[in-house]
Order: structure tokens, then C-alpha cells, then sequence
């Protein structure tokens, strides 16, 4: 029987931005639930919408977008090529490759790519690239029909894909399908301790179907016969796994650290998500209260970046435009778009320094260092900054 952890109210869809013409229409509020599974260990959201909703042609998010992600991106890169002997005769393909922000790594290294996506807008960036691209979502289905094609994976990718679909079993399947019987399938998935430690509540939106330990993990490849047999702690979107996955287990001593360390944190109990639910009520009076002492002090608030993790916080913390009044975001594809439920406006990061706000408030936070050091101009003039995650603070 799933245990109830967190309950977060009815939220708007994140990631669907609103043009001013839809402002007066109406719009969808979905529950958002989380709740823990003891039978499997995961963490998940209770509700679900479909997967054609939620990554439909306008989907507004652009890997490049971020200096320090296609950093890691090319080093990531970097290392799949050390590990694996990869020519012309090899072929990677990427589950949810987005705007080609990972595989434009490798044709220059004049290593075949193909990508698999269903948004448009994102595709077509990765195309302009010269990236081929089939625009689907990646099923099973799917899988048959490449592997019927000969179109067999040497390197199969699937970053930050497998938390965003309903059913992690197709997905799985189908990677195991797609790839060669040496082949290696390398995934990276937000990590469920990172997100317990960091009190990560924003990061629970409905396009994250799931919220992987690594012994949850391990326990999904294994009903498919494929191994984790290596996994490395990295920093990307508050702390990920890379795993390692083959269809030959031969698993490094990393992996059964990990899995110990899950076993003697209680991972497999829901006393810790529990108590991650109460420090996320707690950190939501701590941002109330800040507002409120700015408010009093007569200071004025902008926002940064209108990214899906803006939507669940300000609708759990209930911010409306009385706090913050607008977004700034350097993503042009939201310009001119507002936010769901409070109806925020995004505009240009110009408008940071034509404002001046005296604060401004960091809500994709995974990204505070690099936004900062875009944004010293600002600070020169006297502006701070509020990162809100893990607990309010002011720098």
C-alpha cells in the first residue's frame, strides 16, 4: 500500500507557459501527490498526466541554455569515449536528446549519433545542428522497430528522461532491446537522498513521474537483466547518479557502497521521507517569513528564471505577484509568456538592470553560482540575491 508523504495541492502544469491570450481561458490544476512504495522503495507522484500534455510541441525547455550544463555535458561526453573503443562503425543514440546540447559532442569526433524526442521546439535546435532526430517518444515499441532496422545502440544515453515517464519498465525494456549485446547503456537520474538532504520539494512537478534511490534502480534493471555495475555520485540538478548499466554483471565495489549506504540511511523505511515532507512545510514559513520582513522594510523582489522548479514553489509557498511581481529568464522562447496559476510575466534578464530590484529571488537554484557571476553587474549596483533551497538564504 503506497504511504502518503507529501501533499503539495492542486498545481498548475510546470513548463506550460501561458501566451496572454490564454490568460483569460481555463487552466488545468492537477493534484500533486507524493507518496512511497514499500514493496519497490520509490518515491512517486500519486497522480499522473499524460506524457503528450506535458512535453507537447511548445515544451519551453533548452538544455543549452546553461554554460555549465553543456560543460558537464562534454566532459560526460569525454568519458563515454574512454570507455568505450567508439569509430564510424559505432552508433550512440540519446532517449529525450532535447536541443542537442549532449550529442553535438560527438560527430566532430565522426562518432553516428541519433537522437529521440517528441518536442518540437527543442528538436528542431538539435536538427539545425545537424543532429538527426526521430520525433517521437521512445517506447518499446519503438525499440523493436530500430532494432528490426539493425539500427543496434553501442552507447545508449538517457539523461534525466527516466523520471519523466509513467511507465520506467517500457523505457527499460526498450533500452535493453536497443542495445548490443556489448553494449553500454548510461543513464543519469536525480538522486532520491540528494533530494531528502537538499529538502528539494520544487523539485516535484508532474512531468517527474519518479524519484529514484539507487536501490530502487538496481531493483528496475534487474527485471530487464541489465546490471548496474558502475555509479558515480555528480552535481547536476541537485545532485544525480550516473550509472553505468550493461547486460553483463560485473558490478565495480562503488555500486554496493551506494546500495549500504541507502540500507543505513533507511531508505527502505518512509521515516526520512517523512521528515523530508516536515522540512519542506518548514522551509516554506521560512520563505513566507523573509517576504514578509522584506516586505515591511518597503524592498522590491524580481525573479529569476521561470524553469519548472519556480512553478511548484511559488504555488506551494503561495506567491503571487503581491511578493514577486516578474520573471526574468534568459531563455527567448519564454519571453513575452507567463507563468501558470499566478500568471507572473517573463521577460528578458535586461529588465533585471532597468529595475534594480533590491532582491532577487533564484529559483532555479541547481544554476545560483552561475547565475550570479552573469549577473555581477547587478550586484555591483547593490542587488542580493535569496537562494531558497535548501533553507532561505540571502547572499
Amino acid at each position: 500500500m503506497l504511504a502518503p508523504i507529501l501533499a503539495l495541492g492542486d498545481s498548475p502544469l510546470a513548463d506550460r507557459l501561458l501566451t496572454n491570450a490564454q490568460l483569460t481561458e481555463p487552466e488545468p490544476l492537477v493534484p500533486l501527490s507524493l507518496v512511497w512504495c514499500p514493496d519497490c522503495t520509490l518515491l512517486q507522484l500519486r497522480e499522473s498526466v499524460a506524457p503528450e500534455i506535458l512535453f507537447r510541441n511548445d515544451y519551453p525547455y533548452f538544455s543549452s541554455t546553461s554554460a555549465s550544463y553543456l560543460r558537464h555535458a562534454e566532459g560526460y561526453a569525454e568519458e563515454l569515449c574512454s570507455r568505450k573503443r567508439l569509430s564510424s562503425a559505432s552508433l550512440i543514440v540519446e532517449i529525450a536528446c532535447n536541443d542537442g546540447y549532449f550529442l553535438r559532442n560527438f560527430p566532430e569526433r565522426g562518432i553516428p549519433v541519433l537522437g529521440i524526442d517528441p518536442a518540437d521546439g527543442p528538436v528542431g535546435t538539435a536538427e539545425a545542428k545537424g543532429i538527426p532526430v526521430l520525433r517521437e517518444f521512445f517506447t518499446a515499441d519503438l525499440a523493436e522497430r530500430l532494432a528490426a532496422e539493425h539500427r543496434l545502440a553501442d552507447v545508449l544515453v538517457a539523461n534525466n528522461v527516466l523520471a519523466h515517464v509513467p511507465d520506467p519498465n517500457d523505457l527499460v525494456r526498450g533500452a535493453a532491446r536497443l542495445l548490443k549485446n556489448d553494449g553500454l547503456l548510461t543513464v543519469e537520474v536525480p538522486w532520491v537522498a540528494d533530494l531528502l538532504d537538499r529538502v528539494e520539494f520544487d523539485t516535484v512537478y508532474h512531468q517527474h513521474f519518479c524519484y529514484f534511490s539507487l536501490t530502487a534502480l538496481d531493483l528496475l534493471f534487474r527485471r530487464h537483466h541489465l546490471y548496474i555495475n558502475d555509479v558515480r555520485q555528480v552535481a547536476v540538478q541537485g545532485g544525480s547518479l550516473r550509472l553505468f548499466i550493461e547486460k553483463k554483471r560485473r558490478a565495480r565495489p562503488e555500486v554496493q557502497r551506494l546500495l549500504g549506504l541507502e540500507q543505513e540511511r533507511g531508505l527502505h523505511h518512509p521515516d526520512p521521507y517523512r521528515a523530508f515532507a516536515e522540512k519542506s512545510r518548514a522551509l516554506r514559513a521560512a520563505l513566507r517569513e523573509l517576504f514578509a520582513e522584506l516586505r515591511m522594510k518597503g524592498k522590491r523582489l524580481g525573479g529569476y528564471g521561470a524553469a519548472a522548479k519556480a512553478t511548484t514553489l511559488m504555488h506551494f509557498c503561495g506567491i503571487t505577484s503581491k511578493d514577486i511581481p516578474w520573471l526574468v529568464d534568459r531563455n527567448p522562447a519564454k519571453h513575452g509568456k507567463f507563468m501558470g496559476g499566478n500568471h507572473l510575466p517573463v521577460f528578458p534578464v535586461e529588465k533585471l538592470l532597468a529595475e534594480q530590484p533590491d532582491y532577487l529571488l533564484i529559483f532555479p537554484w541547481n544554476l545560483a553560482e552561475e547565475i550570479m557571476e552573469q549577473q555581477q553587474e547587478y550586484r555591483r549596483r547593490g542587488g542580493r540575491f535569496i537562494i531558497p533551497v535548501p533553507r532561505p538564504m540571502v547572499v
